[in-house]
């Protein structure tokens, strides 16, 4: 397996450990998310979002966690 750069979260710019490519499932497979919002999530955008942030989204989060359109914002530990 190669070793893979460490992502940063396109919502908020955290870096997070995603294991899409690794043997098991990924974390983010026990998260449901409707139909809809994975639409939106795939339009909006590239790539995969951390744990933290597909939890909030899963709980009714806004897909901004700022407020502000464009691009991400940290929003902190």
């Amino acid at each position: 397996m190669p070793n893979l750069p460490q992502p940063l979260c396109p919502r908020c710019g955290s870096d997070f450990h995603c294991g899409m490519h690794e043997a098991g499932p990924c974390a983010c497979t026990g998260v449901t998310l409707d139909a809809g919002l994975q639409q939106r999530l795939r339009e909006r955008f590239n790539g995969c979002l951390c744990l933290r942030c597909l939890r909030a989204l899963a709980g009714g989060a806004t897909l901004d966690p700022t407020g502000h359109s464009g691009s991400a914002y940290p929003t902190g530990p």
